[in-house]
C-alpha cells in the first residue's frame, strides 16, 4: 500500500476552503488505495493563533513530527502549510534527505500586510525559503503559478479544486432565517476577516438583502457597522448547502484568495457570482457566463443578477474532485518514486545485506 504523511497546520474544526480541500483529497486518495496519515494540530497540545483564535498552533516537542512521519512508514510527505507543523516536517525531511512536496494555499504576504502592515517583501522572502527545497509546489491555478514564478518559486504543479455536487445543489429548502427577507438575497460565505474585504460587499448599494455566513475576527465590528445585514455565523454540511441554495446571488469581494472554493460551491447551488476581476474569480468564473466580474462591485452585482441560475450550475459541473485528486496523486507519486529510488540502488549494490529478510 502506498503511504502518505499529510502535514497541515489547517484542519478541523477549522471551516475553510483549505481544510475542505485537504480532507476531500485525503478521502479520494483513500478510495484509490493510499494510506494517508494526517499530522495536524488535533494531535498535539495547542494554543490559539493571535487575532485568529479558531486557528490552533500546535505545541510540538523537538523531533515529534519526524518520529510520526517515520513511524507511519510513509514513502511520500506532503507539507500543506507553512506553520509550526510544516516547519517541523520540512526540517525533518531536509535532515533525512527525504524528498517532499508542498502546497501554496494562502497569500500570507497580502494578509499580513492588511492586518499588521508587514512589508510584503519580508513575507515573500520567508515563503521562498520555505518552499525552495520542495520537489514540487502545488498551486490551484496557472495564474497563481505564474505569480509564484515571478517571486522566485518556480517548481509549481497544478492542483485544482472540485465541488461535491451531491451536497451543493439547487432546490434545497431555504434556511428559516431567510423567511421574510426582501429579495434578492445576496450571499457571502467565508472567513470574516479584514483580508476578505467583506466591508466592500456590505457597503455596496444593491437591492434586496445581504447575508454573511462565516466567523472570524471582524465579525463583531461588521455586525455593529452594518446592522441591516444578516450574519448567520459559521455553517457546515446541509445547513451550508441550504444557505447557498436559498439565496439569489453570491458576492465575492475578496482580492486576495488563491482560488475561492466557495465560488464553485455557490455556482453548484445555482448562484451566479459577482466579484472583482482579480486572481481567484478570474480563474474560476472568468471566461464563462456564470457571473459578472467588474472593478465596480455594484456594477458586477447588477449584471450578475441578470444571469440565469442554470448558467452557474452548468459551469460548476466542470470542477471535479476526482480530477483534482489525480493531479495531487501524480505529484506525490513522483515524490514517492524519488524516495524509493535510493533504496533500490542500495539493494542492487548490497543484495546480500539487504535481501527480503532485511526489508
Amino acid at each position: 500500500m502506498k503511504k502518505l504523511a499529510l502535514v497541515s497546520d489547517a484542519w478541523a474544526p477549522q471551516v475553510n476552503g483549505v481544510v475542505r480541500t485537504l480532507q476531500t483529497t485525503a478521502e479520494k486518495l483513500g478510495e484509490r488505495g493510499w494510506d494517508v496519515m494526517a499530522i495536524t494540530p488535533d494531535r498535539f497540545p495547542s494554543l490559539p493563533c493571535p487575532t485568529y483564535p479558531e486557528i490552533r498552533l500546535a505545541l510540538i516537542r523537538p523531533g515529534a513530527v519526524g518520529r510520526m512521519i517515520e513511524d507511519s512508514g510513509a514513502g511520500a510527505v506532503h507539507i500543506a502549510t507553512e506553520g509550526p507543523l510544516g516547519l517541523a516536517a520540512r526540517r525533518h525531511c531536509l535532515t533525512r534527505g527525504r524528498p517532499f512536496t508542498t502546497s501554496f494555499h494562502t497569500r500570507f504576504p497580502d494578509y499580513l500586510h492588511a492586518r499588521f502592515r508587514l512589508p510584503v517583501g519580508l513575507s515573500w522572502r520567508y515563503l521562498r525559503w520555505f518552499h525552495g527545497p520542495a520537489r514540487a509546489v502545488l498551486v490551484a491555478t496557472p495564474r497563481l503559478a505564474a505569480e509564484l514564478n515571478e517571486q522566485g518559486i518556480g517548481q509549481t504543479r497544478l492542483w485544482s479544486r472540485g465541488v461535491d455536487l451531491s451536497r451543493f445543489r439547487p432546490g434545497l429548502p431555504a434556511p428559516q432565517a431567510y423567511q421574510g427577507l426582501p429579495r434578492p438575497i445576496l450571499l457571502n460565505v467565508g472567513r470574516v476577516a479584514v483580508e476578505k474585504n467583506i466591508e466592500a460587499f456590505l457597503a455596496a448599494p444593491a437591492p434586496g438583502s445581504k447575508v454573511v455566513v462565516g466567523d472570524g475576527p471582524a465579525l463583531a465590528d461588521l455586525k455593529a457597522r452594518f446592522p441591516e445585514a444578516l450574519f448567520l455565523g459559521a455553517l457546515s454540511g446541509e445547513a451550508l448547502a441550504q444557505a447557498y441554495a436559498g439565496a439569489d446571488l453570491f458576492v465575492f469581494p475578496s482580492r486576495t484568495d488563491t482560488f475561492g472554493l466557495v465560488l464553485v460551491e455557490a455556482m453548484a447551488a445555482g448562484l451566479p457570482v459577482a466579484a472583482y476581476p482579480v486572481a481567484g474569480p478570474l480563474d474560476v468564473v472568468g471566461g464563462s457566463d456564470a457571473g459578472a466580474l467588474d472593478a465596480d462591485l455594484p456594477a458586477a452585482i447588477a449584471r450578475a443578477l441578470r444571469v440565469p441560475r442554470a448558467a452557474a450550475i452548468a459551469h460548476a459541473q466542470g470542477f471535479s474532485w476526482d480530477a483534482a485528486a489525480s493531479q495531487f496523486e501524480a505529484a506525490v507519486s513522483d515524490c514517492l518514486e524519488a524516495t524509493q529510488r535510493p533504496r533500490r540502488r542500495l539493494l542492487r549494490r548490497n543484495p546480500g545485506k539487504m535481501g527480503p529478510a532485511a526489508s
